[in-house]
Formats: structure tokens, sequence, C-alpha cells
């Protein structure tokens, strides 16, 4: 009988677990437990439901062990990044984490820089700036004056507070820790100096552990809800996007140089290099790039960029109004659409929390002075081809910073399903790109306890078997339409 290794991956519209069973060459998934999530609104703050989260994964690990009982070897819990619990005295949980939507972030950028410059900042921690970050959550804190930052003892981001109810060990798992600004790529090290220049407490910030890292077995307590006193919780990459780029196929060696580049595609499109050493400098600051950790010693140069969160958006907007698309139903209108007629800014931020994502798509487009999509397809199509000409914009940027030639493009998770996308990312930016694995996240996560377990010796084996085991697509670029043109356009409205 094979043995069984667990991922826990939450991202932020959904959560599952995973199992995963490894015969030495390849690894097969299944899922095992998903439940959906989101942020709840609350005294005009908008939170995460932290108790409802733990429940869906006690939940899971539950059903996971009626189904593979003593087969399981271990577990590994990977979520978002910047978002985090702060535990008081005798670590009690002051509040529910904040989401990094709620609008105490508002401003906060401007009202930071006043009191430490950006360029400073970036000096420190090397990380592209956006409201998000958990620093800036920090500092919304201090503006509304919030108490829970008077009372706090420990930060934990959220698989660290998860991972802290599962084992009663706390710890700041490195991956996560370099998405908070808060700690400087080039000695991997707390930042303090930074969070004393901003009165912020440095107390708050403990151990970083790194990817492989075994924190022990499940808390007594929690061992016996789920029926197992002998699962072992390992640390993954636990920011789901260094898992993900743990299951990139690649089979080329670490470089500051690489000859490929990844798009981590889901909710949000994180699209990087992974290089040997941070790109701390002028430039990078510049175009708002960020270092941060990954795994095997490996550092993710990389942009945020918004993803399908608009597409998901604009289908809620018309399911509210009565209408129900199928997301295949959505590609097919699109398709039939007319091509490289509007562009939208993806980033910009009107289509960060609008009231309705089509109305704040037509909007942009009318305020730019282009033609208005007025069809479900065409807005649709003007979303995703923007979505590819931002790709294209920053394939520019990495090829620029790492001063070498990327070839390759590879689309890891849940967007390689939208091969519309793909093909458009393809032609966009004129590279081959290869699309997969789509459980990206959660393969990333088995590969580390794999390692961590000795069934695995290294990165470059694990990537081998990430090949084995799963099927790719490629995608070819296609002329028959003008995307050079298209780029140009594209360049002068985000510009």
């Amino acid at each position: 009988m094979q043995q069984v290794y667990l991922a826990v991956d939450i991202g932020g519209s959904s959560g599952r677990v995973v199992a995963g069973e490894f015969d030495g060459q390849k690894v097969a998934l299944e899922e095992v437990y998903r439940f959906s999530n989101s942020g709840t609104a609350a005294n005009d703050r908008m939170y995460w439901d932290m108790l409802k989260q733990w429940d869906h994964i006690v939940s899971g690990l539950s059903a996971a062990q009626e189904q593979y009982g003593e087969r399981i070897v271990s577990l590994g819990l990977d979520t978002w990044g910047v978002d985090f619990g702060l535990l008081g005295k005798n670590d009690e949980l002051i509040s529910n984490p904040f989401h990094y939507r709620d609008s105490q972030l508002d401003g906060i950028l401007e009202w930071g820089f006043e009191r430490v410059s950006r360029e400073e900042i970036f000096a420190q921690t090397g990380l592209q700036f956006m409201q998000i970050n958990s620093l800036f959550q920090l500092l919304a804190l201090q503006r509304r004056e919030s108490p829970i930052l008077e009372f706090a003892e420990s930060l934990l981001m959220i698989p660290d507070l998860f991972n802290w109810l599962l084992t009663g060990e706390k710890v700041n798992e490195f991956t996560n820790a370099t998405t908070t600004q808060l700690l400087n790529p080039a000695t991997n090290q707390w930042a303090t100096g930074l969070m004393d220049q901003f009165g912020l407490p440095a107390k708050i910030l403990g151990e970083i552990a790194q990817p492989g890292t075994k924190l022990g077995k499940l808390r007594s307590s929690v061992a016996k809800e789920v029926g197992n006193a002998e699962i072992e919780v390992v640390l993954p990459g636990t920011h789901d996007t260094a898992s993900a780029v743990m299951a990139v196929p690649s089979t080329e060696p670490l470089s500051n140089q690489p000859n490929w580049c990844y798009i981590s595609s889901g909710t949000w499109s994180l699209m990087g290099v992974e290089v040997a050493d941070p790109i701390i400098n002028q430039q990078c600051l510049d175009l708002n790039f960020t270092n941060e950790g990954g795994v095997g010693g490996s550092v993710r140069v990389l942009k945020n960029i918004t993803g399908l969160w608009i597409v998901q958006q604009c289908r809620d907007a018309w399911l509210e109004a009565g209408t129900e698309y199928g997301w295949g139903q959505l590609v097919e209108l699109a398709e039939e659409s007319t091509p490289l007629v509007s562009f939208i800014d993806p980033d910009d931020p009107s289509f960060a929390m609008p009231e309705s994502m089509p109305e704040a798509i037509q909007r942009f487009c009318s305020n730019t002075g282009q033609t208005v999509p007025e069809t479900p397809g065409a807005i649709i199509r003007c979303a995703l081809e923007s979505l590819a000409l931002k790709y294209h914009s920053v394939l520019g940027m990495l090829e620029s910073l790492t001063k070498g030639s990327i070839e390759l493009v590879h689309i890891v998770g849940g967007g390689t399903q939208n091969k519309l996308l793909c093909q458009m990312t393809a032609d966009a930016c004129q590279r081959t790109v290869i699309a997969g694995p789509m459980e990206a996240t959660a393969t990333g996560n088995l590969l580390v306890q794999l390692i961590a377990n000795g069934a695995v010796s290294s990165v470059a084996e694990a990537r081998q078997i990430v090949t084995n085991s799963f099927a790719v697509e490629t995608y070819i670029p296609d002329t028959s339409y003008d995307w050079s043109e298209a780029a140009e356009r594209f360049a002068s409205i985000i510009s």
C-alpha cells in the first residue's frame, strides 16, 4: 500500500484537502474535501472567518483519515500571502484576521511614505509596493489607533496560524514571511530596523522556519478529533505561489539568467522568474517588482497582476442580475467576439472591488476613449486580452531585469483550464507557452513533504516527478492578428 501525503491548500475563494500517493516515479492526486472561502463583512470591516476555515480544515483531515487511515504520513498547509493574525498574552487570538481588501488600507501607502521613503523601504525589503502588504496592514492598524496592535505579542501569517492550531508550534515560515515587506531578502532575517523606524513592535516577529521543516505531530486534541495521532505536520512553501512554482516542470538548473518564466494563474496572476540571488536595485524598484523566497534557496523575482478575479467578478455580477454563465460558455462567447478592440489595465484600482465589474470595464474603456464592449462576450474578451498583453509587458521587464532572454513561459494553476487565455498569452508574448500542471500548488506542497520525509532527494528530482505525473499542453504563437500593434495601444492606455 502506497503512503499518502495530504496537502491542505486554501485560496482566496476556496480551500481543499488533496491526497497524494507516490509510487517512486509518479504522484497521483485526489481531492478529498473542498469548501468555499471568502471574506466576511462586519462593522464596516472585511475579515477572514478563521474559525470557519479551521472547522473545514479539521473536517477535511477527518475525511482523509476515513479514506486513507494509517497510510497517511504527513500533511502540509499553504494559503495566500500578506494576511496575518495577532496573538496576545497567553496566545489568545485577538481578532479575526483582516482581509487584504479591507478599506482600512485605502491611502496607506502615501501615509507610510511620509514617514519612511519608498526607496528606504525597498532597500531593506526588496518587495514590490502594494497596499495589501503586511507592513502596510500593520501601519493601517497604527493609523487608526487599533487596540489590537497594542496587545499583540505574536504575528502569525495565515498558514502559520493554522499550523499553530494543528501542532502548538509558533513559527513564521520563510516563503510567506517574504510577502510581508518586513523581511530582508539579502539576509533572510526580519527587517527589525524598519519596524523601529515606523514605531511598530518588532517583538511580534518570531522564528523563521524553512520549507521542509517538520513541526511535529498533531496536538492531542486535534489528533483525537481527526482520528490519527501519527500524522506529522511539515512546512511546505506555505505561500501558495511558492508551492505552485515548486511544481513547474522545468529541468533547467537555478541561475541568475533563466531562459523561462512562470505565471501562477488564478484569482491573481503572479508572473516572474526563479533566480539564485535577489535583485535589489533602482530598476527593480522603478518597475515595482518583488523578491520573494522560494523553495530550495531560490528567489522568486515577480510582479503581482490582478488575474482571473476580473472574470470571476463579471460572472458573479451577471448571476446577481439573473443570468448564469458557465465558465466554458463565457470563453465561447469571448471567442466569438471581435479580437483586439478594447483593453483595460487589470491593475487599475477601479477593478479592485467595484460594485459591478462589467460596468467598471465599460467605464474604463469609455474614459480612455475606446470602443465600449457591450456584450458579455466582448467584455470577457477585453479582460482576457488585457491580461495577455499585461503578461507581454511584464515579460519585457523580466528580460531587462535579468539581462537575459526568456524563451519559454510556463503557466501553472487553475488558469491553465482557460485555453483561450493560454493561447492569447502565447500570441501576445510571442513565446511558446507550456500549460500545466493545473494542481500546481497542491503538487508543490506534496513534493516538499516527499523531500522532508526522504522519499525524494532534491528539487530537481521532484520536478522530474511533475514531468512524469502530469500531462501539459503546449501553445505555439499564432500570427493571425497584429498583437504588436495591440501591445502599443495597450502600453499607451496603462502608461
